[in-house]
């Protein structure tokens, strides 16, 4: 089974790289990128488009990060507050028996 998985991680690694170059080959018209405050250099249409896909990714995986750690720490918290209520609460039963 774990062959299989490898094998399919394998093809499908094959399958983008090949839709990669695809890409960066049909699409090499140069074009020059101008941001407001600069303007980057002539590049193939291909390599901006990978790049800022790239980027956007990377982006959105930072944030993420941030966001399941916050709800972690929340999480934590809730935790700790329900471990001391459950404490308070068998204190107070084994003292009114």
């Amino acid at each position: 089974m774990r062959w299989l998985k490898m094998l399919l991680v394998l093809l499908l690694c094959l399958v983008i790289l090949f839709v990669g170059i695809t890409f960066a080959t049909v699409n090499e018209a140069r074009v020059s990128i101008d941001l407001i405050f600069m303007q980057l250099p002539e590049r193939s249409i291909s390599l901006w488009l990978i790049a800022f896909f790239v980027s956007g990714g990377v982006c959105g995986t930072f944030l993420t990060t941030f966001a399941v750690l916050s709800l972690k720490a929340r999480l934590s918290l809730a935790n700790r507050k329900v471990a001391a209520i459950t404490r308070q609460l068998e204190a107070f039963r084994s003292n009114s028996v």
